[in-house]
């Protein structure tokens, strides 16, 4: 690792680090299967980085320091979920622990579009080009050609919706599925907006089989979209407390037609061949979809969960949100009670409100059974990863109510005569 030696003799410029040959070497064995030796040097960039005084908090330099917290999450015997899908340096817009949710509501839902179709343009251009035989990375288990063919095609249906409300539909036109996978991942290159993360400091897999890019982006691409629905569930609870139900209304129905558009990303994922997921998969152990934030923060924030639920290894594994819950978060749920028990959601604006919380509800319901039966799929009676039950969790709380303060059906129209997004 010359590259990295020269710049460790002068670690005070992380704009020049040298990432593509540390990347390179990770991809070559894998993160599991990286050499003490190349590690212990990354440890001494990171530690040359923490002795930089205070004016060295620039945007390089957080770059750097969330690239090596990522890269060095084995040696430091804390990886997880979010380590493995770099998540800190996705910079997910409205993420947990985003200070001012709900603010500029046009903005951020274009940035979370933009990245998920990056997200997705990245995981196609790779299945091309392996395909093609133009790259080396992640060589063992590639599939066949029928299957990157209907890669693309999902992959392309999958973020049509974003597309559209870019102002991009043409995009997605008549084209074979690999013309337009290639035609997507071009424009997405104009996507990216200064600032924006480079997409390939997110791609650090464990080993080097094809399908676990595939993997990685998927969730990464869910993990942007519950990002998203959490923004929208916090601006509900703002809009039914402040007397604006109209902005409810908008906001739970814009965070069920992200969930309902992201049911192509589960059948883009269910096209990994089970045995390259078994292949990679024995070496995730301590990542667990059980540990994301955002979706905690989606369930807390639709209802206060029962006291078993929230003393769980599935609140444990993110004490911030355990925090929030126990320190009396608001809900949709018990917001919405106040609302109506205090006479200030009444009518035809109240009965919108439940219909939109039904249809919401249905949307997340749905989302959890089609995640149980991918799972099951893929791992049968297993037991999950980062100590899970793995199966068996996901049937437990597949069936479990989105909201108790209505049981409103969600009808096919609303009172204005309009199909309830």
């Amino acid at each position: 690792m010359r590259p990295l030696i020269h710049w460790l003799s002068r670690p005070t410029e992380p704009r020049s680090f040298p990432y593509s040959p540390v990347l390179k070497e990770f991809h070559r064995v894998g993160k599991h299967f990286a050499g003490k030796s190349f590690l212990a040097l990354l440890d001494s960039a990171r530690q040359a980085m923490t002795r930089q005084g205070p004016g060295s908090d620039d945007a390089a330099t957080r770059q750097l320091a969330a690239f090596l917290d990522v890269a060095l999450d084995k040696w430091d015997g804390r990886y997880d979920y979010r380590s493995y899908l770099a998540l800190r340096l996705l910079r997910l817009p409205c993420g947990p622990d985003d200070p001012t949710p709900g603010a500029q509501t046009a903005a951020r839902r274009q940035t979370r579009d933009r990245l998920l179709v990056r997200l997705v343009a990245d995981t196609l251009a790779f299945e091309l080009a392996a395909a093609a035989r133009t790259t080396e990375l992640l060589p063992q288990q590639r599939p066949g050609a029928a299957v990157v063919v209907k890669r693309c095609r999902l992959g392309v249906r999958a973020v049509a919706p974003a597309l559209a409300r870019l102002g991009m539909a043409e995009v997605v036109g008549a084209h074979a599925p690999t013309t337009t996978a290639a035609n997507l991942h071009t424009i997405a290159r104009d996507l990216a907006l200064p600032g924006d993360p480079s997409l390939r400091l997110t791609m650090l897999p464990v080993h080097v089989t094809h399908d676990e890019y595939l993997f990685i982006r998927v969730l990464q691409g869910y993990e942007c979209l519950f990002a998203g629905v959490a923004d929208e569930l916090r601006a509900t609870v703002a809009a039914l407390a402040g007397q604006t139900p109209a902005t409810a209304v908008d906001r739970l129905g814009y965070a069920g037609d992200l969930l309902r558009t992201a049911g192509p990303l589960f059948s883009l994922l269910a096209t990994m061949q089970p045995e390259s997921f078994r292949t990679f998969r024995q070496y995730t152990e301590g990542a667990s979809a059980i540990q994301s934030r955002s979706y905690k923060l989606i369930e807390s924030l639709c209802r206060t969960p029962q006291a078993d639920r929230l003393d769980s290894v599935a609140y444990q594994s993110v004490p911030e949100i355990q925090a929030r819950v126990r320190g009396g978060q608001p809900t949709v749920d018990q917001t919405y009670r106040s609302a109506v028990a205090e006479g200030r959601l009444t009518g035809a604006d109240g009965i919108l409100v439940a219909r939109r919380m039904a249809a919401f509800a249905g949307a997340l319901s749905q989302w959890r059974r089609t995640h149980l039966r991918v799972a099951v799929s893929m791992l049968g009676a297993q037991t999950g990863t980062g100590y899970t039950e793995g199966t068996p969790y996901l049937a437990a709380i597949s069936t479990a109510p989105v909201f108790t303060a209505t049981t409103t059906d969600p009808p096919a129209t609303d009172p204005s005569g309009k199909r309830c997004a």
